[in-house]
């Protein structure tokens, strides 16, 4: 089977790896990504946003995304998110393996299962992200000079704006430890196809009402999403299939 690295901003390309651009058409539209060549031919990259950063997150066809994916033959994916630190113990250009979420996106087509022919199914979230993938990510860390925090709860507002101090203020009390735009309804696609995803935030920045206005990190990035490809890729090579 085949593996897939989905990420956002900050991550356009996979350093080192030699990919060509690959369409697939899928029922929900049709999906641009890019697939490794010679023995990394089995693994696919796929930058949610464009390559171009063109797509807003309440904008991007998550469904045609996963069910590329899946027309693909992949089995297991795993997806970064540049994120906003809610929790003051998780500093910007901190690393957190997500496995919960609180969603607060609206108005983005979220289910395969719109009942017709395609049914109704409640799919169960007990575990949104894959926890051996996760544990399998967390066990390579340390080769590739990485520290991930090995749990941490993923706010998923639905941008693009960003948040206010009052509303951080809110997922503070409720648990909230980083916040994103996209990791919902990313995760729960993958679920309803059965496809192995598991997650990790990076973070860029403070959230709103930590510092008088919100700064973007710089300095370190490039470096930290470099190394957090290679164990991306380092993982996806080293696992099984069977990691539900």
């Amino acid at each position: 089977m085949s593996s897939g690295i989905i990420a956002g901003t900050a991550i356009y390309h996979i350093p080192d790896l030699e990919m060509n651009e690959k369409t697939v058409n899928t029922p929900y539209g049709e999906v641009q990504l890019f697939q490794g060549t010679g023995e990394d031919d089995d693994l696919y990259f796929l930058p949610r946003h464009g390559a171009d950063h063109s797509i807003p997150p309440h904008r991007v066809n998550y469904r045609a995304h996963l069910k590329a994916f899946e027309v693909l033959g992949v089995d297991k994916i795993l997806a970064a998110y540049a994120v906003g630190s809610i929790n003051p113990t998780i500093p910007p250009l901190s690393l957190v393996a997500v496995n919960d979420f609180i969603d607060f996106t609206s108005g983005r087509e979220s289910t395969y299962y719109d009942g017709g022919s395609e049914g109704v199914k409640h799919v169960d979230m007990s575990q949104p992200f894959c926890p051996a993938l996760r544990e399998a990510l967390l066990e390579r860390a340390p080769d590739f000079d990485l520290t991930i925090r090995p749990s941490g709860v993923y706010v998923a507002s639905n941008g693009p704006r960003l948040e206010t101090p009052a509303e951080i203020a809110m997922f503070q009390q409720w648990g909230g430890d980083v916040i994103g735009m996209t990791a919902v309804p990313e995760c729960v696609l993958a679920k309803e196809l059965d496809i192995c995803f598991a997650g990790v935030g990076f973070s860029v920045n403070w959230a709103a009402g930590f510092e008088e206005e919100i700064t973007l990190v710089e300095e370190g990035l490039e470096n930290l999403t470099a190394r957090l490809m290679a164990l991306f890729i380092a993982t996806l090579r080293s696992t099984d299939r069977d990691m539900s």
